[in-house]
């Protein structure tokens, strides 16, 4: 039987879903580098074959041979992981392994002012960026680009520690405040564990002015759009496009949707921009996230590429919406088995699906002004939804029940979520409105399950 390895930090899809899909094709051991959650274990748990906790994991050089030394105790097949802080770390050992996977190209797809670089020498259309190591470099980009800006980790997810930049006087402020919310990151888990002094390299860049425009016929939905697909021995396999609702300030993503309910020529403009990205990335074999800007005029930028899967349920959507598993799919293709791919990306969808990650906003932004207790087993959610939706909780992303709900962070991007929810309705037009009354109507019914 083949043999898998998992390496398990914080990131990917759910594990009670993620775990039945590794285990469809194969005995999965996991090493883990961080503690697991004990929510849903009643599920993934009898999946694995073994588990190895690794308390105090190394970094770098180190942690390679860690994940060398347990695939060849286990004899292991096929090495990966779902989380965006281990790619690289997996990526080598499996080089090391002489296994599949993502190759020497994971680095300009981890590390976003390489991957912006190497778009640009390949002409896809980015947005105007700069490198910046100090104060002084963000005052010298606000004076060379375009505001507004957003300064970013060059290795962050999430959103975490993301910040506009309107003028000059922000620099010194926003330099100051992107410190602490990168150490809030590292202090849950969220910060790369391969590359060293990952938190010093920063990059700002032009904000895309998106718009829907010319693109959606419906309103309501964000100017941003994402690809899933999987590369498999170089060759670009996009699979669907994920809509988004509009961002909470500052681009905390609250809702993704499938079907995309673009027009197919459209969609296909997109596939194709797509491939542009991930190609000129030069990776190997690998599940891809590439997130794209829509603009007027009917004109796209790339925002980023990510060498896995998008995180939350998005897999999961794209199972229930497309009928194909993608993970399943791309753990066969590292085995070096055969499967079949859509000839093209998938744009007809069964059902629709959503992941909701619910923030203390409304669906526009607004705070919450109060804070209700977080008690969301009490709330009536089949209230806020349209008769024959369905709404089902993530529990490893719930906040703890019984305490009040925090006030909004703009710097803390993911970390703001209160809850991650499953939403799934009969059409895409039923599922948006779905997941606005969602957002919009949470904050109340937290207090009236409070009585």
């Amino acid at each position: 039987m083949n043999k898998i390895l998992y390496v398990y930090v914080k990131g990917g899809a759910p594990l009670e879903y993620a775990f039945p899909r590794m285990a469809a094709c194969g005995e999965l051991h996991v090493l883990a580098l961080a503690p697991l959650p004990t929510t849903g274990a009643d599920v993934w748990r009898p999946c694995c074959t073994g588990i190895d906790l690794v308390t105090d994991p190394p970094r770098g050089e180190a942690l390679v041979e860690l994940i060398v030394e347990h695939a060849k105790a286990i004899g292991a097949d096929a090495v990966l992981t779902l989380s965006e802080f281990a790619v690289l770390a997996v990526a080598h050992a499996a080089s090391r392994l002489g296994l599949a996977g993502a190759g020497p190209g994971i680095l300009r797809a981890r590390d976003k002012r390489l991957m912006r670089e190497t778009w640009a020498a390949a002409q896809v259309p980015i947005p105007r960026f700069r490198r910046v190591d100090s104060v002084q470099d963000l005052h010298t980009a606000l004076a060379e680009l375009t505001p507004p800006l957003l300064l970013k980790p060059a290795w962050g997810a999430g959103s975490v520690a993301q910040l506009v930049l309107t003028s000059p006087a922000d620099a010194v402020p926003a330099w100051a405040e992107i410190e602490p919310a990168l150490h809030a990151g590292s202090r849950v888990g969220m910060n790369e564990l391969y590359a060293p002094d990952t938190d010093r390299h920063r990059l700002v860049e032009e904000i895309a002015q998106g718009s829907t425009e010319g693109w959606y016929e419906e309103q309501g939905y964000g100017d941003y759009v994402s690809v899933e697909g999987i590369v498999a021995d170089g060759v670009y396999h996009p699979l669907s496009i994920t809509a988004k609702l509009p961002t909470v300030p500052s681009f905390v993503e609250v809702a993704s949707t499938a079907p995309c309910v673009l027009p197919v020529p459209l969609q296909r403009r997109i596939e194709d921009v797509s491939r542009q990205a991930v190609d000129a990335l030069g990776l190997e074999t690998c599940g891809t996230h590439t997130e794209l800007k829509l603009m007027k005029d009917g004109r796209l930028v790339v925002i980023e590429t990510a060498a896995r899967f998008g995180g939350l349920l998005t897999t999961r959507q794209i199972h229930e919406v497309f009928g194909v598993d993608p993970i399943g799919m791309l753990v066969r293709q590292l085995l070096g088995e055969r499967v079949a791919y859509p000839a093209a990306m998938l744009t007809d969808g069964v059902r629709a699906a959503a992941s909701v990650a619910v923030v203390p906003t409304d669906a526009a932004g607004v705070p919450w002004r109060t804070r209700p207790v977080w008690n969301p087993q009490a709330v009536d959610w089949q209230s806020l939804l349209s008769p024959g939706s369905t709404i089902e909780p993530v529990p490893a992303f719930a906040m703890p029940t019984g305490r009040p709900t925090p006030v909004f962070d703009p710097s803390a991007g993911s970390r703001n979520w209160l809850g991650v929810y499953l939403l799934s309705a009969t059409d895409a037009a039923t599922l948006l409105r779905d997941c606005n009354a969602v957002l919009d109507g949470l904050e109340t019914a937290l207090h009236r399950a409070a009585g």
